[in-house]
């Protein structure tokens, strides 16, 4: 293999090693979109533009304005509950408490 080839492998590879470190980086608040996706995207907007389908449940793109979120997650695994009858009581594990504030982060205004 030429000297040329061989700096465009290495390119390639660092080019690659770079991408998989920008995904492991997005996997948790990818992750946590799911998990809210799941669990709350039939009350709640989960994403930046969308609308709450039920009229009393606050879009997550301002929920930052509610709570802390350095706090959140430890919110989210001691179990979090609203007055709101329409609204269950959550407990997440400690991977998707975390998962879930990484998303949320991402789509705050």
């Amino acid at each position: 293999m030429s000297r040329g080839r061989h700096i465009l492998a290495a390119f390639a590879v660092v080019a690659l090693l770079a991408g998989l470190a920008d995904a492991r980086a997005q996997e948790p608040a990818a992750r946590g979109r799911a998990v809210l996706k799941e669990y709350c995207a039939s009350c709640h907007a989960i994403d930046r533009l969308d609308l709450s389908p039920h009229r009393a449940a606050p879009p997550f793109r301002v929920i930052g304005e509610s709570f802390d979120l350095d706090r959140f997650a430890r919110q989210l695994r001691r179990g979090l509950a609203s007055s709101h009858p329409d609204m269950p009581e959550f407990h997440f594990s400690a991977d998707d408490a975390d998962a879930v504030v990484a998303y949320l982060r991402t789509i705050q205004q």
